[in-house]
């Protein structure tokens, strides 16, 4: 059946159809992980946006029961080279195309990717449009609809992707993959602000020790600390942060009353709540093979990312400082204050997918979590 990806700018590129029928609008980003699509499809970071993949081949693996990041599939679209006609793994439940049809989401294959991702980073994310059937075959129309669409810059898309009740979360991760955890002992508790979650940032806190009730990204400061929190984290999520300012607001009120660690959409919260601005970024950095450096060691971590939007390099912080960066481009890629015991990092140490170098942050937070503790129990 026909199908096609129409940008804002005029560029069509046809494909054939997989999944859903119909048609969406969105951010068209790129990703340059080489697997784990089923974790970026369920990333609620990637709301509104259409995903396209560089690596050629996807879909050998299938889907599974474990691997979804929550409850739900949140991209826009999805866009590869080649859809795998063969499935292929020993956790698998099912094949990609079902579990797009299935999710009411379209894909589109047999698009050349190649010349797609390289028009992405001359001219820059746009706005673009995705269809699968006859109205794939009015480009115009979808010219006009892309262009109509959802502007990522000022759009506050936390709100259509936070939990709406609080919950607790004591799920940890299989001990296959990440090796045995520690005998539980008395848990700390940590709220953490759900601005679009992943459930691997909950299973790294558990596997650790700690008890983590998500909370909606709206709730008032004084209901946290009702909780009696030993420490609170931020988390990623999709749209612009600045356009977020409510969680801006509850940040600043947060600020000081307990050890704060943010994570993405988090860590871009974070510097704003300290004085600091955002920008939007020419296409982000989206995959699990981003250069990282942490300035205090020297060391480098290569590590997964996905964002459009960045701290800006001269913000100022109020006494905060820049602990890491983008090799790549030399963006900011973690912060910390020290005297309001507050850090975070615009990677996601969690990965899923992606490499583990930056397990050691989760367990920077334990150690602020349990300090905290000590110091009220004295």
């Amino acid at each position: 059946m026909k199908a096609a990806l129409v940008l804002e700018d005029g560029r069509v590129f046809p494909g054939e159809g997989f999944g859903a029928e119909g048609v969406s609008t969105g951010e068209i980003v790129f990703n340059t992980s080489m697997t784990g699509y089923q974790e970026i499809l369920t990333d609620p970071s990637y709301h509104r946006q259409i995903v396209t993949m560089t690596v050629p081949h996807v879909g050998n693996t299938g889907v599974n029961l474990e691997d979804p990041e929550s409850v739900k599939v949140w991209v826009a679209g999805f866009v590869v080279r080649s859809l795998s006609p063969i499935v292929s793994n020993w956790r698998n439940r099912g094949d990609l195309a079902t579990y797009l049809k299935d999710s009411g989401i379209i894909g589109l294959s047999s698009v050349a990717t190649r010349a797609l991702v390289r028009h992405i980073r001359e001219i820059g994310v746009m706005r673009a449009a995705v269809a699968h059937g006859r109205e794939a075959e009015d480009t115009d129309a979808l010219v006009d609809m892309a262009r109509s669409s959802l502007d990522m810059s000022g759009a506050n898309l936390v709100d259509d992707v936070s939990v709406q009740t609080p919950y607790d979360w004591t799920d940890e991760s299989d001990a296959q993959w990440y090796g045995d955890h520690p005998a539980a002992g008395d848990r700390p508790l940590i709220v953490a602000y759900d601005y679009g979650i992943k459930r691997n940032i909950l299973r790294m806190m558990a596997d650790r020790g700690l008890r983590v009730t998500v909370v909606p990204a709206w709730t008032p400061p004084a209901e946290v600390l009702d909780m009696n929190p030993a420490g609170v984290f931020l988390s990623n999520g999709p749209g612009d942060p600045a356009a977020v300012d409510y969680a801006i607001a509850n940040v600043q009120s947060l600020l000081g009353a307990a050890p704060i660690f943010g994570i993405c959409l988090g860590h871009q919260i974070l510097a704003l709540a300290l004085g600091g601005e955002t920008e939007k970024m020419r296409f982000g950095h989206r995959g699990g093979n981003q250069p990282v450096k942490h300035l205090a060691s020297g060391e480098v971590e290569i590590a997964s990312h996905n964002h459009g939007f960045a701290v800006r390099a001269d913000s100022d912080l109020k006494g905060g400082e820049i602990t890491h960066l983008n090799l790549n481009d030399n963006t900011v890629a973690g912060l910390r204050h020290h005297e309001l015991r507050a850090f975070s990092v615009q990677y996601h140490p969690e990965a899923s997918p992606g490499p583990h170098d930056s397990f050691y942050l989760f367990d920077e937070f334990v150690d602020a979590v349990h300090g905290n503790r000590s110091s009220r129990e004295r």
